[in-house]
């Protein structure tokens, strides 16, 4: 018994082994709080594997830095770097426990969310929060009582080079099984929860670092030079309001529905002789409503939040990842600022995190006034879809927030039972789902039907209130929600091939515009997502010259009909630019050599589009340009914390 106590005691007889134990307390400690200390939304047995995976290697890495020290300094050294990832650790549990959200680099720039924190600190600690140093105190008594002894002789290089390869291996495994989980989870940067759930809380960190480093290295070497060519570009492609419609919305609130992976094809098509979307279907003969039937998403990796990114700003969304998560501090001229210098109350209702796509961020640069996230609404099991709440009940509840609203007000909505993978409680379905043998395409039109149900709900609701007589309100589909991978299935729904023309085709989704007293109609002519923000503002009668805008109204005579698509395609009335091949729009032919010349021409003037708004995101220049009776946003104005709001009152 004692040779066997004295071979256990060995083990601290070298550096080896008293790294090895920091290294499984970390390891454990993190996982534990990583658990219990965050809402991750852990959904399946791959992230719950990965939330076990994912500190290790991190811990073996950066506990691997005492190496760097030589003697009683490594020992030290150790114990110092895992008091400071603790720290690390314990300063995002009190930030979550306030804000539901996690540090970001910019937010400790910010000062006043110091200011926000540190009257709520001493409620937010908790008894058993002296836990999370446990595990140090453990590591300085083994060492202070000499049960550890200080090994002085270096350590092979060799040795520290197996040591650094383990954690690199367990870190390539986790990234891989997490993007095989979550595709393209850095570059489209989704949610930091998201980070945290499948990298875990270190190199959570380090990723915010280098995003919040690039922003700020493209921030730096930006100048106002660089706008001039922007503001010619704007001005030179300036289409002027129709006088029939300037203004015919002034002063009337604004009601945003945002409707998640609505292809514009659902439109009066029928699923087995019944219509999947009658009510939409109806408002295409309404007497006060604009039906679009040639509006286009412009989305990339985006998605969702690339619509959102171009309605508010008629800036073009990122090539690669998300305005929304990158440039959340930008200074903007967004829709909610512009229309509260005109006495616009505005807010966002949407029941998913408050964090997702970093929209707690980014709506204070856009001028929000609030943002109703999940935490004001009562989402149960019965009611919760797959990203929140189910959109009737979201409706439903939506509607005590939107009469609290001082009017006139600009307002969102964003629904999210539409979404993918389409997953619907059979008995809420009241159309069958189609039979092309692939689930996501035959689910689509079940979840397409229930949504067109929530949105006739609301508008029974908005009449009944008054609001339908004294609102513009406008629906847009966001993006696809049948992508090109399933364009077999897709071949039998619409009854013909899925060519790249037809493919482009298919990016239509439906835009809606209800003005109370227009002539309402179909209207033909081609336009997409960044051209809603000039449109609506002309309807106001708001007066756009000064801004910076890369869409133009929709309803304007000089409108150009030609739609970018964010890698450089466009379609158009009469010419297709599609996977490097021009098509005539009309007769769906490929163009000759000797046609292509001013097809060409436009091409290039829709990539140099595309660049001018690049550099506007990217340099963030909008810094440099303040258009008349216009005053910047202040962001320290706003707080959408749902729990400090109700301290408030």
């Amino acid at each position: 018994m004692s040779n066997l106590r004295q071979k256990n005691l060995d083990v601290f007889n070298h550096f080896w082994g008293f790294l090895f134990l920091a290294v499984f307390f970390l390891w454990i400690k993190t996982f534990i709080i990583q658990l219990t200390q965050f809402d991750l939304g852990l959904e399946n047995t791959i992230q719950q594997f990965l939330l076990f995976l994912n500190p290790l290697g991190s811990s073996i890495f950066l506990l691997g830095f005492s190496f760097l020290f030589k003697g009683r300094k490594k020992y030290l050294g150790l114990i110092i770097i895992d008091f400071l990832l603790t720290i690390l650790l314990y300063a995002n549990t009190l930030y979550y426990r306030f804000f539901n959200d996690f540090i970001t680099l910019p937010t400790l720039m910010q000062t006043q969310n110091f200011g926000d924190v540190s009257s709520s600190v001493p409620t937010l600690i908790k008894p058993y929060d002296i836990l999370y140093f446990i595990d140090i105190l453990a590591l300085i008594i083994l060492l202070s009582l000499r049960f550890v002894k200080i090994e002085k002789r270096v350590t092979s290089k060799r040795k520290v080079a197996v040591l650094y390869s383990a954690a690199l291996v367990i870190s390539m495994i986790n990234l891989v099984l997490a993007e095989s989980d979550r595709p393209q989870l850095l570059t489209r940067g989704f949610d930091r929860n998201y980070i945290v759930k499948y990298l875990g809380m270190y190199n959570y960190t380090l990723y915010d670092a280098v995003q919040s480093t690039k922003a700020s290295a493209q921030r730096v070497l930006a100048d106002s030079d660089e706008l001039t060519e922007v503001i010619n570009f704007t001005k030179a492609n300036y289409a002027e309001p129709n006088p029939k419609y300037f203004g015919a919305g002034k002063g009337m609130n604004v009601i945003y529905l945002h409707l998640e992976s609505m292809q514009n094809f659902l439109i009066d098509y029928k699923l087995n002789g019944e219509e999947v979307t009658p009510f939409l279907n109806s408002l295409t003969n309404e007497e006060n409503t604009l039906y679009f039937d040639n509006f286009f998403h412009q989305t990339a990796q985006g998605k969702t939040s690339d619509a959102e990114f171009m309605v508010e700003n008629s800036l073009y969304g990122l090539p690669q990842g998300s305005a929304f998560t990158t440039k959340g501090l930008n200074t903007y001229q967004a829709a909610p600022a512009i229309l509260g210098q005109q006495g616009y109350t505005s807010a966002v209702f949407h029941p998913n995190s408050g964090t997702f796509w970093n929209r707690n961020e980014i709506y204070k640069s856009l001028g929000y006034n609030n943002f109703f996230d999940e935490s004001y609404y009562q989402i149960k099991d019965e009611n919760k879809a797959d990203y929140g709440l189910e959109d009737k009940p979201f409706f439903d509840q939506s509607i005590q927030f939107l009469e609290s609203l001082p009017q006139p007000f600009y307002t969102k909505f964003i629904t999210v039972s539409h979404h993918y993978p389409y997953n619907m409680d059979q008995e809420e379905a009241t159309i069958a789902p189609h039979t092309t043998g692939d689930r996501s395409v035959d689910n689509y039109f079940q979840t397409a039907r229930y949504a067109d149900e929530a949105l006739k709900q609301f508008f029974t609701y908005l009449k009944k209130s008054g609001l339908y007589d004294n609102s513009i309100i406008i629906m847009y589909g966001d993006h696809y929600g049948i992508s090109q991978n399933h364009n077999k299935a897709m071949e039998k729904v619409i009854g013909k091939e899925v060519t790249p023309l037809e493919g482009a085709g298919l990016q239509r989704v439906p835009l809606f515009i209800r003005v109370p007293g227009i002539e309402g109609g179909v209207r033909h002519q081609y336009g997409g997502q960044i051209d809603l923000l000039p449109t609506l503002l002309h309807l106001l009668g708001i007066d756009t010259k000064e801004y910076v805008h890369f869409g133009t109204d929709l309803l304007s005579e000089q409108h150009k009909q030609i739609v970018p698509f964010r890698n450089g395609d466009f379609v158009s009335p009469s010419i297709t630019f599609v996977d490097g091949k021009y098509y005539d729009s009309n007769t769906g032919t490929e163009l000759k050599e000797a046609q292509i010349d001013e097809a060409k021409k436009v091409r290039e003037s829709v990539e140099n589009k595309l660049l001018l708004s690049d550099k506007v995101v990217n340099g963030d220049l909008l810094r440099f340009h303040i258009p008349e009776n216009f005053t910047p946003v202040d962001r320290s104005k706003y707080n959408y914390n749902y729990y400090s709001n109700k301290a408030l009152e």
